[in-house]
C-alpha cells in the first residue's frame, strides 16, 4: 500500500525544519508499505497539486497532522483528497484538541475518515494494518485494556534513517539568496562553501511539568518526562556527522524537546557521552531560563556543540507571568542568563508575549529598553493566544472575552482572538508591530554587530544572516524584491563584514590562528 504522510502549511508563514512526526511515522510503518513525505512549508501545494500527486503516486492512504495555526488548510486538503476517493487520517496537537472538528461533530464538514488522538507511536502500525484490510476505526486511541491512556516509552525509540532519505525538499541554500550564500563562503565557516543546508529535528525527551496557562505540551504530551536513552541520541548524531561529511554540506540540529534541560542531571550526562564520543554538530534547543543559572550546565552547552538557547522570556512583568502560570520566570534574573550564555559563546532566541491582562500601552517600548541592556540575540514578539483546549482557552470563553472563537480557521499571524483587560486588540496587535520594526530595523542590527565585534568572523556572519532571516518571521521578505530591500537597507553592516573576511582571507595564517585564539567577550 502507498502512503503519503503531509504536514501541511498554513499559507501564511513558513517554517523549513521538517516535522518530526513524518518521519518518526515512516519508520514505524511496516517496510512492505511505500511511505511518501510533503511538507506544506517546504513544498507548497495547493489542493489540485496535492490530488495530482496522490494520483501520480497511486497513494491509498493519506495521513495528515497539524498545529493549530494549520488547521485550516489541513481541513481543505483534505476534504480535495477525500473528494478524489481517497482516505484520509489525521492526528496531531489540534485534532486532539478538538476531536469532534475533523470528523464534523460539531455541526461543521467531516474532514476525516479516520482520526488518531494523542502520540500515536502505538497507534499508527494499527491504523496501517486496518487500512490495509479496508476496515478504518473512525477514532484512535492510545489506551491500554482498561481504556487508560498509555504514554509511549522512548526505550526503544525507532531510529529514523536520515542518511536514507531524500532531504532536498528540506535544504535550506535553496531559499537562501545568492549574497547569502557568498557572505558564508567568504567567512570561511568550516571550509567555506556549502553544497546543502540543513536543519534536523530530534527529540530526546517528552513532556513539561510546568503546564503553563497558554501552553498545549502538557496537555498532549503529559507533565511526567520520559527520555530516550543517552546511546540513541548519541547515535543519531553520529548518523548525521557523516551525512554531512558526505554531502559535504551542512547540519545543524534541533533538539525539539519542549524544555531540553527539564532534568539537569540527566542532560548533563546526555552532553558529557556527546563530547566524549566526537558527536558535536551545531545545536539549538529550548531550555527554561531558571534552569541556565547553572554555570556547569551552560559549560556542557557550549563544549557539545550548542549555539542557540530559545527561551521563552514572555514577559518582564512578574504578575504578567504569574496570570498564565510562569511564575517561575524571574525577570529580575534575565540579565545575568544571558550574560551568562555570552560569555560561554551561546546566543538566546528570546520570546515575549504581548496582550496579556497586566499589559499597558508601552509594553514594547518597556520591554526592549530591557532586551537593549543585554548581549545582542534574537527577540521575537507575539501576541498571546487562546489554544482549545488550554486552561487560558476555557477561561476566557468562560468570561466571554473570545472575540474569534474558532481563530485557526481564519488563520491571521499576530491578530488577536481575545480582548486583554488594559489594551484594546488593536493597541497590543500595534505594540508587536512596532516591537518587530525596532528590534530589527538597520540601527538595531548595526548595534548587534558592533557588540560581537571582537567575536569571530563566522559567529558574526552567523548572527548577522540569522538575523535578517528572523525578521522575516514577521515581515514578508520571500520574494527577490524583499530581499533586496532588506539587503540595501543593512549594506553598511554587510559590506562592513564582507571587508573584514577579505582582509581576513589574505591575512597570514598564523595571525588568523592568534585572533581565533585571542579572548573574543568585550
Amino acid at each position: 500500500m502507498n502512503i503519503l504522510l503531509y504536514n501541511p502549511d498554513n499559507e501564511v508563514t513558513n517554517n523549513f525544519m521538517p516535522h518530526l512526526w513524518m518521519f518518526l511515522l515512516q519508520s514505524l510503518t511496516p517496510p512492505r508499505h511505500q511511505v511518501f513525505l510533503v511538507d506544506g512549508n517546504a513544498q507548497r501545494m495547493s489542493e489540485a497539486e496535492l490530488v495530482a500527486y496522490v494520483r501520480k503516486n497511486r497513494v491509498e492512504l493519506v495521513g495528515i497532522g497539524a498545529m493549530t495555526r494549520m488547521a485550516a488548510k489541513a481541513y481543505r486538503m483534505a476534504d480535495a483528497v477525500r473528494a478524489a476517493g481517497v482516505r484520509v487520517v489525521m492526528g496531531g496537537p489540534h485534532v486532539t484538541e478538538v476531536p469532534d472538528e475533523p470528523l464534523g461533530r460539531d455541526g461543521g464538514l467531516r474532514h476525516a475518515d479516520a482520526i488518531a488522538l494523542g502520540e500515536a507511536d502505538q497507534t499508527w502500525p494499527k491504523i496501517v494494518a486496518d487500512a490495509e484490510r479496508g476496515a478504518l476505526q473512525e477514532i484512535y486511541l492510545p489506551v491500554d485494556a482498561a481504556g487508560h491512556e498509555v504514554k509511549p516509552s522512548l526505550d526503544n525509540y525507532p531510529e529514523i534513517s536520515w542518511d536514507k532519505l531524500d532531504l532536498e525538499q528540506f535544504d535550506l541554500i535553496r531559499f537562501l539568496p545568492k549574497w547569502v550564500r557568498r557572505l558564508i563562503s567568504a567567512a570561511g565557516i568550516r571550509g567555506g562553501r556549502w553544497e546543502s543546508f540543513h536543519v534536523i529535528p530530534i527529540e530526546s525527551g517528552r513532556g513539561c511539568p510546568y503546564g503553563c496557562e497558554f501552553c498545549t505540551v502538557t496537555g498532549f504530551f503529559g507533565d511526567a518526562i520520559r527520555f530516550r536513552s543517552n546511546e540513541s541520541v548519541v547515535n543519531e548524531l553520529l548518523m548525521l556527522k557523516a551525512l554531512e561529511k558526505r554531502q559535504k554540506g551542512k547540519i545543524a540540529v534541533f533538539f525539539i524537546d519542549d524544555n531540553f534541560a527539564i532534568n539537569p542531571k540527566r542532560t548533563k550526562s546526555l552532553l558529557r557521552e556527546i563530547i566524549a564520543r566526537g558527536a558535536q554538530l551545531p545545536w539549538v534547543a529550548q531550555i527554561s531560563m531558571n534552569l541556565l543559572r547553572d554555570e556547569e550546565l551552560v559549560s556542557l552547552i557550549a563544549e557539545s556543540g550548542g549555539k542557540w538557547i530559545f527561551m521563552g522570556l514572555e514577559s518582564i512583568d512578574p504578575e504578567s507571568l504569574k496570570s498564565v502560570a510562569k511564575g517561575f520566570n524571574k525577570p529580575g534574573e534575565y540579565a545575568a542568563v544571558l550574560e551568562r550564555l555570552a560569555r560561554h559563546g551561546l546566543y538566546a532566541i528570546t520570546s515575549f508575549i504581548f496582550g496579556m491582562d497586566g499589559d499597558r500601552p508601552g509594553v514594547a517600548e518597556r520591554t526592549l529598553a530591557q532586551v537593549r541592556s543585554w548581549p545582542p540575540g534574537l527577540p521575537v514578539f507575539g501576541l498571546l493566544t487562546p489554544y482549545p483546549a488550554t486552561p487560558l482557552y476555557d477561561k476566557l470563553a468562560a468570561a466571554g472575552r473570545l472575540i474569534r472563537p474558532k481563530h485557526w480557521l481564519d488563520f491571521k499571524p499576530f491578530v488577536m482572538a481575545h480582548a486583554p483587560t488594559r489594551l484594546s486588540p488593536e493597541q497590543a496587535e500595534a505594540e508587536v508591530r512596532y516591537a518587530w520594526k525596532t528590534s530589527y530595523d538597520p540601527a538595531t542590527t548595526a548595534g548587534a554587530m558592533h557588540w560581537l565585534e571582537r567575536r569571530s568572523l563566522s559567529d558574526r556572519a552567523i548572527h548577522l544572516v540569522t538575523r535578517l532571516i528572523f525578521r522575516g518571521i514577521y515581515f514578508p521578505q520571500m520574494r527577490r524584491r524583499e530581499w533586496l530591500r532588506v539587503v540595501f537597507e543593512n549594506r553598511r553592516s554587510i559590506l562592513r563584514l564582507l571587508a573584514q573576511a577579505l582582509a581576513d582571507r589574505f591575512r597570514p595564517r598564523r595571525e588568523r590562528a592568534a585572533a581565533v585564539e585571542a579572548p573574543s567577550i568585550p
